[in-house]
Formats: structure tokens, C-alpha cells, sequence
């Protein structure tokens, strides 16, 4: 994988392994048939429990690694240089990735109809793999755009974490490499390396997968959907970024992503690895989770 300094080729890569597609005009009307089981899955939503992640510092990125550079502590690019200490105040963060049920929910409140990468989806699973309206309803949402995921949390009176508030979420004050610690993944932990010959995304419910959780009680904070968070992709934002609640660059080219997918290789499951998204793109592999910032700020 090549360094940030030539980071367009970086994002094309990541673009390509998150199997992203350009973003679908309004989606087309649905059949009756299809309708009918949108509105059932929709009915099924179950908005998530919200985890206080304390205040504190925590620690934030990775150190060069010389002596084992294809190691799971080896950076996954300079993008996550250097390592540093991070003060966050307080915040919430949800414990389950926003689910299929309370995207369609939330796209049937405002009169809209689901993409139509996602209507073929469910279409599809429903008729071909007999998967039940109650198992897709918690299904992590998927082929959502960032502003679409920023418009669904600021409905619930939420937002989507900033990347630091997800990292410290996701690994815990010290560091640790995976959510559930440092060893490597397992389907035990992690849903993740899956193939499915038509690119069928092979997810598990938004709250299973309790042995994987972080330190906080997170689910899927590695593996299933990755996820949109608030900030614009920095190459080098770790080396210049404030010690105190960063919030990410000004502007951008991409969104960040974290977290790793169902299709994800176990590197891109690493708490510290980076990558972005264009925020106009939908993907059968990016989902998202709700954040709020804490009434009492840290000292």
C-alpha cells in the first residue's frame, strides 16, 4: 500500500476495497410487493442504546513499527501517524450501528424511497435467500450517503462522532488494537472476510457479536459496516491536529470511514486504520452510528 504521499492512489484503493458506487438519483417507486415489506422492516425499527464514554485522554494512532513492518502493529499507512495522547470531553455514542429498520424508517418520515442499489437488495435476499423482514430490519443500514447519515442523527438530535470520538469508542484509553483487545479476529469477534460471488453483502445484526465489543460496550465497532464519521479525511491531520476534542480539517475531498466491513480484510478492522469516502457515494459497505456531545464538558 503506498504512503500518504501519494494519497489519490490511497483513496482510489480504499474506494475499490469498500466497494463504494456513485450516488443514485431519488429512488424509484417500489412495487406494491416491495412496499409492503419496506413498511413491515421499517415498523421493526429499534433505535439503539447510547454508551457515555467518559472524559479523558486516551491514546490516539500508531507508532512506526521497524522490527515486524507486516505485523497487525505495523501502521496500515502514514495516515495514522504519529501516536499521541488525545483529550475528549464526555460524550455519547450509540452502541449499535444504525440499523436497516431506522434508515427505512427515516427515509419513509420524509417522503422518500430507498435507493434503489437498496431496494434490489432487499428485494433480492427476500426473494432468492428467504431472509425475513425481521432479520433485515437489524441489518446495519447500508448504501447511505454522509449527509444522508448526518441528516438521520440530527433527527434524533444526535451527530456522527468525530473520528477521534470514534477511535477512543472503539479501542479504549490505551490503545488497543482491535475493540476487543489485541488479538487477531475471529467470526467469533467480528464479522469480516466475507465473499459472496454477486457481492451479497453477508451481515449479522447490529447487536450481536458480543465477545467483539469495545472496551466501552460497543458493538461492530470492527467489521459488519464500517462507518461515516463527522470529519473530513485528513492525510496528515494526525500530525498537526489540536490535543484537546479535534474535529477534523476544514475541507476535504473525502468523508472519513472507519471501522471495516463485512468484506474487509482483518487489517482494515484495526481501531487505528484510516480511510475515506467521497460523501456522495452509497456502498454496500458503509453504515454509520450516532453521537452526542455530554451537558458537562471535561476541565
Amino acid at each position: 500500500m503506498q504512503r500518504y504521499h501519494a494519497w489519490p492512489a490511497i483513496a482510489l484503493s480504499f474506494l475499490i476495497i469498500m466497494g463504494s458506487v456513485p450516488e443514485a438519483e431519488a429512488g424509484s417507486k417500489p412495487s406494491l410487493e416491495l412496499a409492503r415489506h419496506l413498511t413491515e422492516i421499517a415498523e421493526l425499527a429499534q433505535p439503539s442504546a447510547m454508551i457515555t464514554i467518559p472524559a479523558g485522554v486516551f491514546l490516539l494512532g500508531s507508532k512506526r513499527v521497524a522490527d515486524d513492518p507486516h505485523g497487525n502493529w505495523a501502521p496500515f499507512d502514514d495516515t495514522e501517524l504519529p501516536q499521541h495522547r488525545i483529550w475528549l470531553d464526555s460524550y455519547e455514542m450509540d452502541r449499535d450501528e444504525v440499523s436497516l429498520g431506522e434508515y427505512l424508517a427515516f427515509l419513509q418520515q420524509g417522503k422518500l424511497y430507498p435507493p434503489d442499489e437498496l431496494q434490489k437488495l432487499i428485494w433480492h435476499v427476500i426473494t432468492i435467500h428467504s431472509i425475513t423482514d425481521k432479520t433485515l430490519a437489524r441489518w446495519p443500514a447500508l448504501y447511505v450517503t454522509w449527509e444522508e447519515a448526518k441528516n438521520l442523527c440530527m433527527a434524533k438530535r444526535t451527530r456522527l462522532p468525530t473520528e477521534a470520538e470514534w477511535e477512543k469508542a472503539a479501542r479504549g484509553t490505551e490503545g488497543s488494537l482491535f475493540p476487543w483487545g489485541n488479538t487477531a479476529p475471529n467470526p467469533t469477534l467480528a464479522m469480516f472476510g466475507q465473499y459472496h460471488v454477486h457481492e451479497i453483502p453477508i451481515l449479522a445484526a447490529v447487536d450481536s457479536h458480543d465477545a467483539g465489543k469495545s472496551p466501552y460496550g460497543l458493538h461492530h465497532m470492527a467489521g459488519n459496516a464500517a462507518e461515516w464519521v463527522e470529519d473530513w479525511f485528513g492525510s496528515d491531520y494526525y500530525a498537526s491536529m489540536p490535543e484537546r476534542n479535534p474535529s477534523g480539517p476544514t475541507t476535504g475531498r473525502y468523508k472519513s470511514v472507519r471501522g471495516g466491513s463485512w468484506k474487509s480484510h482483518q487489517v482494515m478492522l484495526r481501531t487505528a486504520t484510516r480511510g475515506g469516502s467521497a460523501p456522495d457515494q452509497r456502498s454496500a459497505t458503509i453504515g454509520f452510528r450516532c453521537a452526542k456531545s455530554s451537558t458537562s464538558p471535561g476541565p
